[in-house]
């Protein structure tokens, strides 16, 4: 499916992309928002059609998935501000057909001077905005520290996976009209959170066509391309990170920068129906919640009872209460504190979770509680699958939409709000609804819990799915419908992400569904005893499906935004 956009120069002149030919990505006046093509030796798909672009010339050029996620991702932290980063951090899954699957982390960290109650006053409550907007919300950036440890499953020179990033910077790109609604309703919110001016706030209010130009991040990514990690974490922009805390009142410091390291970690996989599901580990929450909750369902004939059926749905329902009142008791940084991983996914464990469910009845997160054993957040995703099979699934983030609203200075980008995900106070809500305990709780150098779970599906050996969105806290929940509807109910890739999702968290007890959902099953729940809350969009899912038999691949990017694919 092709949306044809019409873009405009700043001078005011218009084109109008051409459908038959290839569009050059470097050429960020002309393009189309693509929301599914069907290709036989590689696709793309992320937030941003340029972006997209950008993954299918480095595959073009001969680079591995490895090599257009890297180019994706600094293309997004261009085209897309409000979540595409050099200032946040995020996950990298991938499979490669050497057989090795890879999980990197680079999740942000807290500041060396954090503490457990830097966000309450002197009563000992919660000031939640303070992790939210601002200077001392922000951790410390992870995402190009985690693309330079990609960089050794690559095969092209960083300088050509960085330089279409930088031309986008510096030439400037016409932006969608979803852009612009988006810049003009944070402009007070930058106005009042920088320090200086910023490229993101413009005289008149921003329209459909108007160009970005992002002059101080273009200088910024050639530091990058010129000086390597180092070119972020040391020099004139660590300089320039620091000089914003300062005049923020913030708190990172130049040696927290000089000692953010991204992990290698090793990747989650289990086993559902004869597919291996792979995906991340701690600090993500994603993966572990995942396995409880396809745990919990696998026993139940959902194919039989049907898509969006009464019955499928409340199960799915209570499965993630369960899996989500373990998040909180249970997951955080697994460098600072022992978290019983294995007893958690263990099966007769995820099994015995499920004991109290009583079919056709609402159950309750009064009565629910974290699971009893023995001793022993806004965001973007992107997947590509290459011509070889390997697939790569990645999800990075800087929380909040456009993160912390604050530019470091004159390099131009925004830092994250990542700390409002710790646990600023136990049984205190972020700013997602998610509740936390000690396991959470600040500490400086630790890693905040993420919902984050990018995600592939192998059968064998072989790539047959790489999958993710953005989201927050329904991530994990919009994952598993996506993984069932594809594996249980046999949807296509396209009506697998788009079809309405609808999402439960434990707290506040409540399911929250989109206004699509259908009325009967709304209605049905509702009868059972469920809350049911209408809410916006669920997430921005991106997903490639690999077929083994004609090694065809079909992406799609999701309905609900500027998501656009892209192959060949």
């Amino acid at each position: 499916m092709r949306y044809l956009i019409m873009i405009g120069l700043a001078a005011g002149s218009f084109f109008t992309a051409c459908a038959q030919q290839p569009v050059d990505p470097i050429q960020p006046f002309h393009y189309n928002i693509e929301k599914e093509v069907t290709v036989p030796r590689g696709a793309v798909a992320s937030a941003h059609p340029l972006a997209s672009r950008v993954g299918v010339m480095i595959l073009q050029q001969g680079g591995n998935a490895v090599d257009a996620a890297i180019a994706t991702q600094l293309a997004l932290a261009v085209v897309y501000p409000g979540a595409g980063n050099i200032g946040g951090g995020g996950f990298l899954v991938a499979h490669l057909t050497n057989g090795r699957n890879i999980a990197i982390d680079y999740r942000e960290t807290a500041p060396a001077k954090a503490g457990r109650d830097m966000y309450l006053d002197s009563a000992g409550n919660a000031i939640t905005q303070l992790s939210i907007d601002g200077h001392l919300a922000a951790g410390i950036p992870g995402t190009i520290a985690g693309i330079f440890a990609s960089m050794k499953y690559a095969k092209l020179p960083f300088s050509k996976l960085i330089d279409p990033a930088i031309k986008l910077a510096a030439k400037g790109f016409a932006i969608t009209a979803s852009e612009a609604g988006n810049l003009n309703a944070a402009r007070a919110d930058f106005k009042r959170l920088n320090t200086l001016p910023t490229a993101f706030v413009k005289e008149q209010p921003w329209k459909a066509g108007d160009t970005l130009l992002q002059p101080e991040l273009a200088h910024t990514l050639t530091l990058i391309r010129n000086k390597g990690a180092a070119g972020f974490y040391e020099g004139e922009t660590a300089a320039a990170i620091v000089a914003e805390m300062q005049r923020g009142k913030g708190i990172i410091t130049a040696d927290d920068l000089k000692n953010y390291r991204a992990k290698e970690r090793e990747a989650l996989a289990f086993n559902y129906k004869g597919y291996t599901i792979l995906t991340m580990p701690l600090p993500s929450s994603g993966g572990i919640c995942l396995r409880q909750m396809m745990g919990m369902v696998e026993k139940y004939p959902l194919a039989t009872w049907g898509f969006h059926s009464p019955r499928a749905v409340q199960l799915m329902i209570e499965a993630e209460r369960r899996a989500y009142a373990d998040r909180a008791q249970f997951l955080g940084d697994p460098d600072f504190i022992k978290v019983p991983v294995q007893q958690l996914m263990n099966k007769q464990y995820i099994t015995s979770r499920m004991q109290d469910f009583e079919p056709m009845k609402a159950g309750s997160s009064t009565l629910t509680k974290a699971g009893v054993f023995p001793e022993s957040t806004e965001t973007t995703h992107l997947s590509i699958i290459d011509a070889a099979g390997n697939a790569v699934s990645v999800t990075t983030t800087l929380n909040g939409h456009y993160g912390s609203k604050t530019v470091a200075g004159k390099a131009g980008f925004l830092l994250n709000n990542e700390m409002d995900d710790f646990s600023v106070k136990p049984g205190v809500p972020n700013m997602y609804g998610l509740v936390g305990n000690e396991a959470n709780a600040i500490a400086p150098g630790k890693r905040m819990l993420s919902s984050m779970t990018p995600t592939i599906v192998l059968k064998g050996k072989q790539a047959l799915y790489s999958l993710g969105t953005p989201g927050g806290s329904t991530i994990i929940t919009s994952v598993f419908q996506t993984l069932l509807n594809t594996l249980e109910f046999g949807l296509s890739p396209a009506d697998a992400i788009n079809k309405p999702k609808f999402h439960h968290q434990w707290l506040p007890d409540e399911v929250a569904v989109e206004a699509d959902f259908p009325d009967s099953t709304l209605q049905a729940l509702q009868q059972m005893g469920y809350k049911v809350v209408k809410r916006g969009p669920i997430g921005h899912t991106e997903i490639i499906q690999r077929t083994p038999a004609t090694r065809q691949l079909t992406a799609v990017g999701d309905k609900r935004g500027d998501d656009s694919v892209a192959g060949f």
